[in-house]
């Protein structure tokens, strides 16, 4: 799930008071320990969000909501704005920041810790997001949503037996829940448990037949069983539900990938970009279906390719998928072994013991070492 929340600003303006609203179960320091906002930064915090809201004041947005923490370091909902705005536009680095900072004046906001853990989930940081979430629903059981985006952060860092327990925690406290048993199907399938996963995902569906998360987890049920046409309809019956939602268009790109329909994949990817311009999976994915409509001689798609892919490790430099894939358009489209080596290299470094691709990446290693030493 990618971070696409719009900027709304999250205090009782009637108030003037930072933190005003609801919290989550009773922090141990709460908002109203904090001094009353100062109302000009309030002022440019409002202007900042409403900027926010034009693609083309996004510069200009920042620097407002800047401003307002300048002038009040203390007004969190200034630093939970900016960082949905900088995670929109890409920069999660200085995103994470500002809202590490928000949650430290503000620990009971659960807007505030999903957010954060969404941008450490787009970092390839998994574990730290399932990390600062389980802290946060351990002082606040309620927090559905939160708890909701750990299950799929412990799914995604390996630990499946424990998204199965917070999954089951979400349906105790909210019975019947669609998103939470198509999570719950996922970590099934990821534990290799199909038939379970198949039981759940139909549970889900004659809950809710509108529900996109559960007719793209169908769609990875069908993939698992090898059946890419019944997984291709269940993702597109998903990105019909929810034209929002680039997964099931990535999920589509991927099936086509596979098919070696690389220019049907291209459009799936284009498409996922045109809602999320910054979406590291979608950047690679179309560099991966341009290679391979290019067939190693079209120069102007391969080097679209390299430029999407270095795109990604600019903001990423530990994003394995993208290491692998620059590697590969080194070494085998664009015939530099050596330039290849370093993308490899930090792949291996990086990727889990059992990754696919590591024994591929091994080989393009040692092809590497051998050419150089007969030179």
């Amino acid at each position: 799930m990618r971070l696409v929340r719009s900027c709304v600003v999250a205090l009782a303006l009637t108030a003037f008071a930072c933190g005003g609203g609801k919290n989550n179960g009773g922090p141990k320091t709460p908002d109203n320990t904090l001094p009353p906002a100062n109302p000009i930064a309030v002022q440019r915090m409002v202007e900042g969000v409403t900027a926010a809201k034009d693609p083309r004041m996004q510069t200009r947005a920042i620097a407002l909501l800047r401003e307002a923490i300048q002038i009040d370091p203390n007004l969190w909902e200034a630093r939970f704005d900016l960082g949905v705005v900088l995670a929109n536009g890409g920069d999660l680095a200085n995103a994470e920041e500002q809202l590490r900072a928000a949650q430290k004046i503000a620990p009971e906001r659960e807007e505030v810790a999903v957010a954060l853990a969404e941008v450490r989930r787009r970092r390839g940081e998994n574990k730290d997001a399932a990390s600062g979430l389980e802290d946060f629903v351990k002082d606040h059981p309620g927090a559905i949503e939160a708890r909701t985006l750990l299950v799929t952060a412990l799914r995604d860092s390996g630990q499946h037996e424990r998204a199965i327990q917070n999954a089951r925690e979400v349906l105790v406290r909210k019975p019947g829940d669609a998103t939470a048993l198509a999570e719950l199907a996922l970590c099934h399938l990821g534990k290799g448990e199909r038939d379970t996963a198949q039981l759940l995902v139909k549970q889900a569906l004659d809950v809710n037949a509108k529900s996109a998360i559960a007719h793209r987890v169908q769609g990875l049920v069908h993939l698992g069983g090898g059946d890419d046409a019944a997984a291709f309809q269940a993702f597109s019956k998903a990105a019909h539900e929810d034209p929002r939602d680039t997964t099931s268009r990535l999920n589509m790109g991927a099936v086509l990938l596979r098919a070696g329909a690389y220019a049907k994949a291209a459009e799936q990817y284009k498409s996922a970009l045109a809602a999320a311009p910054d979406e590291s999976a979608a950047q690679i994915g179309l560099a991966a279906a341009l290679r391979g409509e290019s067939e190693g001689k079209n120069a102007k798609m391969l080097d679209e390719a390299k430029s999407l892919l270095e795109k990604v490790l600019e903001r990423e430099p530990h994003n394995v998928a993208a290491n692998f894939n620059l590697g590969v358009l080194y070494a085998d489209s664009l015939k530099k072994p050596a330039e290849a080596k370093p993308f490899f290299d930090r792949f291996l470094d990086d990727a889990p013991k059992d990754h696919p691709s590591r024994p591929e990446a091994e080989r393009q290693v040692a092809a590497a070492k051998a050419a150089g030493g007969k030179k």
